[in-house]
C-alpha cells in the first residue's frame, strides 16, 4: 500500500494522487485529499469490480435527492445505499469485501452497515471496534459518527459498555470511549443529558485523566470544554479534583483545554 505524508492543499494534489484516490488504490494522506475524492466515481469503479454495477443507479439516486450534499451525507448515503441493496440481494459478502478495502473511503461506507442495520447498542459497539481501530482518521471518526444516534438512545448502558474501552492498550479504541459522547461532538446532534448532567460520564473520564496518548488527551480535554459551556462548575470542580489526585504533564495538559472557555 501507498502512503504518503505531509499537507497539500485541493489544488496542489497531482492529478496521478487524485486519480488513484478516486479508483480505490490508495488512502487518503490528509484531509484535504479526503475531501477531494469524488465518492461517486470511487463507488462506480468499486462497484464495476466487484461485478455489483447494478447496485449503482438506486444509490446515485439517494445522493441526487440529498438536500445538502457533503462528503458525510454523501458517505452515509452511499453506506446506506449499498446496505439496502445488501439487503434486496441477499449480498452477504459485500460487507466484508467493503470493510477490507484498501481504500479509507470505502471502508467509511462499511460504517454504515453497523450504524443503520438493526441491532443491539452492545453489539453495534462489538461489531464497531475494529472501524474504532482504524489505522485511518476519517474511518475513526465516521465509526462514532455513525452510532451517535444509538449511544445517545441507550447512553447509561452505552457508558457501562464502553467504560472498559478506557483501558484497552489500543489509544483508538480510548479515544472511541470518549468522543463518542462527547456533550457537543462535533458534525452532530449534541446530547442533552451530558450537557445537563454530565457526571454521567465520570466512568469514562476518570481512567483516561492522565492518558499516555495526546490522541486521547485531547478528546478529554474537548469534553470538559464542551461540558464546561453548560456545567462551568462541574467543571472547575473536577478539575481542581485531576490536579490533587495527579501532578503528570498529561493531566496538566487535558485541564489546560478543559477550562479554556471557561478562562477567556
Amino acid at each position: 500500500m501507498t502512503t504518503r505524508k505531509g499537507a497539500r492543499t485541493i489544488a496542489a494534489i497531482p492529478p496521478s494522487i487524485l486519480d488513484q484516490l478516486n479508483k480505490g488504490e490508495i488512502e487518503s494522506a490528509n484531509l484535504n485529499e479526503w475531501l477531494a475524492i469524488n465518492q461517486k466515481q470511487l463507488l462506480e469503479t468499486v462497484l464495476t469490480q466487484y461485478n455489483r454495477k447494478t447496485y449503482l443507479q438506486d444509490i446515485l439516486t439517494d445522493i441526487s435527492n440529498l438536500k445538502k450534499q457533503t462528503v458525510t451525507t454523501i458517505n452515509e448515503a452511499i453506506g446506506v445505499g449499498l446496505l439496502t441493496q445488501s439487503y434486496i440481494h441477499n449480498d452477504t459478502a459485500l460487507f466484508d469485501l467493503l470493510s477490507q478495502h484498501p481504500s479509507d473511503t470505502v471502508r467509511c461506507w462499511a460504517v454504515f452497515f453497523v450504524g443503520k442495520d438493526e441491532a443491539t447498542v452492545a453489539e453495534k459497539l462489538e461489531r464497531m471496534k475494529v472501524f474504532a481501530a482504524d489505522r485511518h482518521f476519517g474511518v475513526r471518526e465516521l465509526s462514532w459518527l455513525a452510532i451517535r444516534p444509538d449511544i445517545t438512545e441507550n447512553l447509561e448502558t452505552t457508558i457501562t459498555l464502553l467504560t472498559p474501552w478506557t483501558r484497552s492498550d489500543n489509544e483508538y479504541i480510548r479515544r472511541f470511549a470518549s468522543e463518542s459522547i462527547r456533550p457537543r461532538g462535533v458534525w452532530c446532534k449534541h446530547i442533552e443529558a451530558l450537557k445537563e448532567t454530565p457526571e454521567l460520564a465520570l466512568p469514562i473520564l476518570e481512567p483516561l485523566k492522565a492518558d499516555t496518548s495526546k490522541y486521547v488527551r485531547d478528546s478529554v480535554g474537548n469534553w470538559l470544554n464542551d461540558a464546561s459551556k453548560t456545567r462551568p462548575e462541574f467543571v472547575v470542580s473536577l478539575c481542581k479534583k485531576w490536579e490533587k489526585e495527579n501532578n503528570s504533564k498529561e493531566t496538566a495538559y487535558i485541564l489546560k483545554k478543559a477550562r479554556r472557555s471557561i478562562l477567556k
